[in-house]
């Protein structure tokens, strides 16, 4: 063969395969299994006791675990839908009887037997700001000594829950003894009229990033309802 006449050498480099070209090519030819189904009798992983088990196999291991965790989400959505229900006749419940009162003594009745029989809370309170001479059922206090007692948990106007100090849950609750946590929200409509309380001995019943919505109705209710009663 004369020197000038060489075949043509390939000068396309060559590419070795590795795990990131062959992640990327199945990541752009998605539907390269459907294509090629015997290459799943070839493909394993390795299970957990050792032996190997093919790529069907782990995507039916995968879909289990996965529809046992999707039945384990809508048991605790159905559970929290039930617990709603539960709360929202409790709540309307106890609304109507607190319309029904005519009188502070009476309000207070409703709120308190309410907590105790439907709601089954630890502790519950409901206090009121002025004369303390008042010798009704409704425990009502100065306001300016609540101020010192409780100040804290009154400035903002808004819901606290959590773990309270021990004087506070003392003030809110006299004869309870050991609470561990509490929730309180306060009546305001433009002036301090009191406060509604609850409380538990678990000290984790009343976190702080549990939901008040329940607890802000009914003080919104009380609230509008006390002008008329006093």
């Amino acid at each position: 063969m004369a020197a000038g006449n060489k075949p043509a050498q390939n000068t396309t480099p060559e590419i070795a395969l590795n795990d990131e070209l062959v992640r990327q090519y199945l990541q752009e030819n998605g539907d390269f299994l459907q294509r090629n189904p015997d290459m799943l009798d070839h493909l394993h992983i390795s299970h957990a006791s050792g032996s190997a088990v093919s790529l069907v196999e782990k995507q039916v291991g995968i879909l289990r675990e996965r529809n046992i965790e999707m039945r384990h989400r809508l048991k605790a959505l159905t559970a929290n839908a039930r617990d709603n229900d539960q709360i929202y006749e409790r709540t309307r419940k106890l609304v109507l009887s607190l319309l029904e009162a005519d009188n502070v003594d009476a309000l207070y009745t409703a709120f308190m037997d309410a907590m105790s029989k439907d709601f089954k809370v630890d502790y519950a309170s409901m206090i009121l700001f002025g004369e303390a001479a008042h010798e009704g059922a409704c425990r009502v206090e100065d306001a300016a000594a609540a101020e010192r007692e409780i100040g804290a948990l009154l400035k903002s106007n808004k819901p606290v829950c959590g773990v309270l100090r021990k004087e506070e849950l003392a003030y809110l609750f006299p004869e309870a003894g050991a609470v561990g946590s509490a929730a309180l929200m306060p009546l305001a409509n433009g002036e301090e009229l009191g406060l509604i309380a609850v409380g538990s001995a678990d000290a984790n019943r009343y976190a702080g990033n549990m939901g008040t919505l329940f607890l802000t109705h009914i003080a919104d209710v009380i609230v509008r309802l006390l002008p008329g009663l006093r």
